[in-house]
């Protein structure tokens, strides 16, 4: 019945060679691949203002965001047109971490990989906080029941976190087919919003619904470079999510890397509308973060109300703003699998990410991805703005050095590529200045109730670079193992086929009975010298036992230790010491017989000495363990 569950919610296996039909087109590709960047556009115009009212900056020099906007828009495209080249350059992808890796050495693109699997977790963490945050902020305009709805918001994330890895584990085609309808409804209705606004605004047409700040919002500091600086780096969030493209080129339909850098184009012409949209309607509105409703939600209630016919459109917003924040989820859920394929390829990860699940899709990856974003839920409770300074540190330092890496590239090549060299020398320079004033302004978190009763353990950006120097540590401890398991592996003596000799033990516990005699006749097919030995408790079972053997034990010698203090494992690991003594060239098969239950319940009903006697056997050298199980039937 499970396993019919089991196939009911991820779909039939695919064959190997459905792979190719597996790839996306760019109709396909573009709410897979782009979600989380379009999802940056519901927080990051927020982002820039909550910067605002932490630093305490007059009302009147709000409207600033709007210049700021514009000169994130012009970063926008300078990342664009440099992972423009990452996707021609490496078609293979890999993105950020090929171009660090080949151009500024390993060192640097393990820094660049282990800065995308940390985006990647944060993604999917970020994106379902402030989907559980939106949807709150529509059915608390809603009220009655459904007010409730959302109030656990780390239970509800988790819950979001588990329904999009199921829909991942269909593969990644399937997924695409899904979400498309979502995300092409939220380009759709953020547009509708915004030209609706727009001509509210230039035609003076009075508002829905006020949302205007009190007079007193803000404060009494006036704006200065410094103060600019930090939330123009605020603002960034909107560039979180341009780098995955570069990062699956593969999952693209041939030729890939053209149909790649397509989807890649049309990513940043929407995301700078939609973003440069709504920073002018929220300056146009003078509307200020609220605890109770997010920023988005307050223009759509200007722009359309709530009650009449615009509240159609209204909840239209809420609705796919919501569900584009779902899906910025599984833009993580394409690229951390795939990147850590590579990476695992190359000998950094786990080698069991690199394998393909039943439906062509990176299992392993998936689940790593997905248990590692719930547990940030659960620390973080939830809440998104927590995390984003975690968030766009990693993103920035994948930006700056696969920038940097390109400008490298460019210098080697002949003749040099100026336009391109000039494009990704501005955009790594820029974004490097960005990477220092986040990781700066909040390396310590100010402004944030303690966690765990500390002050600073809060959002600081220092548990992101912590927790990124703590991964490129796991990468050369991992590589040191592996290289020194293919090292051992691969050195075969020159006596590897010497004959050894072979002693062999059944253990026989307090009876005999059909799984020992099955044991038994399978180790006396080993050898022909089997020995049976029993750990003896009791005089009175012994005995029982030894007339027991006498009868079916055949030639097959019985010797019996006894075990004064009850223990099973002393007197078995110092028999099995001195059987090894004897011989140099010794192996010692132990023979475990057991009884398989038909109910998997009935196996609580019995004792567990088999698993203790494996559990200490498992990482003795020399010994060679066997199970002879025998089923019984119902």
């Amino acid at each position: 019945m499970l396993s019919r569950l089991w196939r009911l919610m991820i779909g039939k296996p695919l064959r190997t060679e459905h792979a190719m039909h597996e790839r996306l087109p760019i109709v396909l590709a573009l709410p897979i691949f782009a979600s989380d960047a379009l999802s940056s556009v519901a927080y990051a115009t927020e982002t820039i203002l909550r910067q605002f009212e932490s630093m305490h900056i007059r009302a009147t020099d709000w409207a600033i965001a709007l210049p700021i906007s514009i000169g994130i828009v012009t970063l926008i495209i300078m990342v664009v047109v440099s992972y423009w080249q990452v996707i021609f350059a490496y078609e293979k992808g890999g993105g950020s971490y090929m171009v660090a890796r080949e151009n500024l050495g390993l060192f640097m693109g393990l820094v660049a990989a282990s800065a995308l699997l940390v985006d990647y977790v944060l993604t999917v963490a970020v994106s379902i906080a402030d989907c559980v945050a939106q949807s709150d902020s529509a059915l608390n305009q809603v009220g009655g029941p459904w007010d409730a709805l959302f109030d656990n918001k780390p239970l509800s994330a988790c819950m979001l976190v588990l329904v999009i890895l199921l829909a991942n584990l269909r593969g990644v085609r399937e997924s695409g087919t899904l979400f498309a309808g979502p995300s092409y409804g939220f380009i759709t209705v953020l547009a509708i919003m915004i030209l609706a606004g727009t001509f509210r605004v230039l035609s003076g047409t009075p508002l829905a619904e006020d949302v205007t700040m009190p007079p007193d919002t803000g404060g009494d500091t006036p704006i200065n470079g410094l103060l600019l600086l930090r939330a123009f780096a605020s603002g960034c969030a909107a560039l979180t999510g341009i780098e995955a493209v570069s990062n699956g080129v593969q999952a693209f339909r041939k030729p890939e890397a053209r149909n790649a850098a397509t989807t890649l184009a049309i990513l940043g012409g929407i995301l700078a509308f939609l973003f440069i949209g709504i920073t002018y309607l929220a300056v146009q509105y003078r509307i200020a973060p609220s605890e109770q409703e997010t920023v988005v939600s307050q223009i759509a209630r200007a722009t359309f109300g709530k009650t009449g016919p615009g509240a159609v459109l209204y909840y239209a917003v809420q609705f796919f703003t919501a569900l584009i924040l779902f899906l910025a989820a599984n833009t993580a859920f394409s690229g951390f699998p795939r990147l850590g394929a590579i990476l695992a390829e190359d000998g950094f990860l786990p080698r069991q990410l690199t394998s393909l699940g039943e439906r062509l899709a990176y299992n392993n990856g998936i689940w790593t991805l997905g248990i590692l974003a719930i547990l940030f839920l659960l620390v973080f409770h939830g809440e998104a703005h927590a995390l984003l300074p975690l968030y766009t540190v990693g993103v920035f330092i994948a930006f700056s050095t696969a920038q940097l890496g390109m400008v490298r590239r460019s210098l080697r090549q002949r003749p040099i590529p100026y336009p391109g060299l000039t494009i990704n020398l501005i955009g790594g320079v820029v974004t490097t200045i960005v990477l220092f004033v986040i990781a700066a302004s909040k390396f310590i978190a100010r402004d944030q109730p303690p966690l765990f009763g500390i002050p600073w353990l809060y959002e600081g950006a220092w548990m992101a670079l912590l927790l990124m120097g703590l991964v490129v540590a796991m990468f050369y401890a991992i590589h040191r193992h592996y290289e020194l398991t293919d090292r051992q592996l691969a050195h075969i003596p020159p006596d590897y086929d010497r004959p050894v000799h072979h002693t062999v033990i059944v253990l026989v516990p307090s009876r005999v009975h059909r799984g020992v005699l099955e044991a038994l006749k399978y180790a006396r097919s080993l050898s022909p010298d089997a020995l049976a030995v029993h750990i003896s408790y009791e005089q009175e079972k012994e005995q029982r036992l030894r007339e027991a053997w006498n009868r079916y034990g055949g030639d097959t010698p019985l010797l019996v230790l006894n075990s004064p203090y009850r223990s099973l494992i002393e007197p078995l690991m110092r028999y099995i010491e001195e059987a090894e003594k004897l011989r140099d060239d010794d192996v010692v098969t132990i023979v475990l017989p057991e009884f398989v239950p038909a109910k998997w319940w009935h196996t609580f009903l019995h004792n567990a000495s088999g698993l203790i006697i494996r559990w200490h056997l498992a990482r003795r050298r020399g010994i060679v363990l066997v199970n002879v199980r025998y089923y019984l039937d119902e």
